[in-house]
């Protein structure tokens, strides 16, 4: 409760006394022996007394009033002169707090005062307050500068803002600033400087391990980046010259324990003493558990690792597993492949191919996955496409008949314009076209021209479905055959009769065109 002092300092301040007003702002902005600690109070009589020109007035907002109370203010451009004022008067937090606000307001702020704020900015960054070289690392692009590192796997773009912005970032680091650490770390782990990555990560991961000692029962609560940062410290350690393999293990256990799929795929790669490819890693000390790795990489599979899959059928071939099974191992390789990882794709590709001569249809199983593999740019899987496909030639008698062809043929020939457009868009042979069943032939990802039943003198190929048009043209086919028996015995009649019907109405075109001309 005020005392008979302040309450008279505070009649004096409501009837407009400017030193009362001062007086008062600065009762409420340390506390007084029957005033509450009160800084928007404070903001507010202070504010009463800057406009009656007292000098302390603005002097103590700069100073003392932090930005999270300017900025509940009604008018935040409006209490940012007040800390203009401070800045000029030689307080280099104030002028913190000044670009804070206007950054916060940019657009109802005018050309100078956003000038002034960064002005002002530098020299609080200057003047070696951590979080002013921070914001000002933040405005001149490290969080640019990072995300396109990270998108890129590669150091960014080179330039004076660019580097000028890592070193405030440095600076604000070193002073203790977590969000510039992170930054730091981040833009290191992305262009594999392990080292410098190690320099900025470590004393985070260590607090993170700290606070798990603390609270062992919120170990499976930690954020999605505490998480990262542990299972990448442990990465990063792991490529050091002298990796310690004690710390390794427990960042990675703690981050696999909290449910990071990246880390539960490295702590079981961890435990049975193998990199991805599944080879032997021998920096790592003692005997492999291939049982309790693959708990681990199971958990990281379920959750969409692809590398976990790979890693699982790499451990079911190895001669001194007692579950070794090539079945479990084929059927994790399919797993893999179907997540997405390349070397499972080219590996099943490159089986299916030598299998051929056992199942007659197995290339067009070898194509798919090697046409899978080839779209993530294996230059394997191309070379091994370039040796099964032969490439598409150019039908010139499809090219002729779809440039003869008008909309009212199409109407009225539907199944031969459909057999002309494929022969088209895939180069097939004139006999090819006429005789391919679509519902057969179309797999998907390849056609499977296979005449050899009619055409004898023929020989079965693949050709693969590349582009929007050619699947556009098989969609168009399929849908004209759907109800209809594309058979010798159907509705076409066999192939001497379709044969005859093509050219019936190819030289009755030609024989029109040249009366016409």
């Amino acid at each position: 409760m005020a005392n008979r002092e302040e309450l008279l300092i505070i009649r004096a301040a409501r009837s407009g006394k400017p030193v009362a007003q001062l007086a008062l702002g600065k009762r409420y902005l340390f506390g007084g022996s029957g005033l509450p600690q009160s800084h928007a109070t404070a903001l507010h009589w202070l504010e009463k007394a800057a406009e009656n020109n007292q000098p302390d007035a603005w002097m103590l907002i700069g100073a003392h009033v932090p930005f999270e109370v300017a900025q509940q203010s009604d008018h935040p451009l409006r209490v940012a002169f007040w800390y203009e004022r401070a800045f000029d008067g030689g307080i280099p937090k104030a002028g913190l707090v000044l670009a804070m606000l206007v950054f916060a307001c940019w657009n109802q702020a005018d050309h100078s005062l956003r000038q002034k704020a960064m002005r002002a900015l530098r020299a609080a960054a200057e003047a070696g307050l951590s979080d002013a070289q921070w914001l000002l690392a933040q405005r001149l692009g490290i969080g640019g500068a990072v995300a396109t590192s990270v998108a890129n796997a590669s150091p960014a773009t080179s330039g004076v803002q660019v580097d000028a912005a890592i070193e405030w970032a440095t600076r604000a680091a070193k002073g203790g600033v977590v969000e510039a650490q992170r930054a730091l770390a981040d833009y290191a782990w992305a262009t594999n400087d392990h080292l410098k990555f190690l320099f900025w990560a470590l004393p985070l991961a260590q607090e993170i391990d700290r606070r798990c000692a603390e609270h062992p029962g919120r170990k499976t609560n930690r954020l999605s980046y505490e998480l990262d940062l542990l299972g990448r410290c442990a990465q990063a350690l792991l490529a050091t010259s002298d990796p310690n393999s004690r710390l390794i293990e427990k960042y990675l256990r703690t981050a696999a324990e909290g449910g990071h799929s990246a880390a539960q795929l490295s702590y079981g790669l961890w435990i049975a003493r193998m990199d991805k490819s599944g080879a032997r890693i021998p920096a790592i000390p003692g005997v492999a558990h291939y049982k309790k790795a693959i708990r681990w990489l199971s958990m990281a599979a379920e959750q969409g690792e692809a590398h976990a899959w790979y890693a699982m059928s790499r451990i079911f071939l190895k001669p001194e597993f007692s579950r070794r099974s090539v079945e479990e191992a084929r059927r994790y390789l399919e797993l893999a492949a179907t997540g997405g990882h390349v070397r499972a794709q080219v590996e099943l590709g490159i089986v299916a191919w030598r299998n051929r001569r056992l199942d007659p249809r197995a290339d067009i199983k070898a194509v798919y996955w090697l046409l899978k593999a080839a779209g993530q740019g294996d230059k394997e899987a191309k070379k091994l496409l370039d040796k099964i496909l032969p490439p598409i030639r150019k039908a010139e008698w499809a090219h002729t008949a779809k440039a003869i062809f008008t909309r009212d043929m199409a109407n009225q020939y539907p199944f031969l314009a459909a057999r002309v457009e494929l022969g088209y868009w895939f180069g097939l042979t004139r006999a090819e076209a006429l005789l391919i069943d679509i519902q057969s032939a179309d797999h998907g990802h390849c056609l499977e021209i296979d005449i050899r039943h009619e055409h004898p003198r023929s020989r079965r190929r693949l050709i693969p479905v590349l582009t929007g048009e050619q699947r556009q043209a098989l969609d168009r086919a399929a849908r004209i055959f759907d109800t209809v028996d594309g058979s010798p015995v159907g509705a076409e009649g066999n192939y001497r009769q379709r044969l005859y019907r093509f050219r019936s109405l190819m030289s009755g075109r030609r024989e029109a065109a040249r009366i016409s001309a």
